[in-house]
């Protein structure tokens, strides 16, 4: 069982930054990492992942401007979103997989002036 909590997220500028959070139960054990959103009346997409090692790669929506990471000190994955369009606003999920898929609660992003 992997639990995850998201956090971080908010109203912000476009052109704007924002760091999101994901804290899990573990982090060294799961191969693969995501961040996932969900815009309204859209389906859940892709951001990016990132592997146990470190190799990440993302959606070419949000390519040069968002930035995943993980530290296994912290059992926790970061997103860093820079250079916000409003196309961003979304709710952004937490995504693992050990075994079986698990998911955070979702933290909103707002990207409005």
């Amino acid at each position: 069982q992997v639990q995850l909590v998201e956090s971080g997220g908010g109203l912000v500028q476009p052109g704007g930054s924002l760091r999101l959070s994901c804290a899990a139960s573990e982090t060294f054990n799961i191969p693969v990492m995501a961040w996932y959103r969900q815009a309204p009346g859209k389906q859940r997409e892709l951001v990016a992942t990132i592997s146990r090692g470190g190799t990440t790669r993302y959606a070419d929506s949000v390519k040069g401007r968002f930035t995943i990471s993980r530290d296994h000190a912290k059992n926790t994955v970061y997103l860093r979103m820079n250079s916000l369009k409003s196309e961003d606003t979304a709710v952004y999920y937490c995504y693992a997989n050990l075994y079986s898929d698990y998911w955070g609660q979702g933290t909103q992003v707002t990207v409005s002036s």
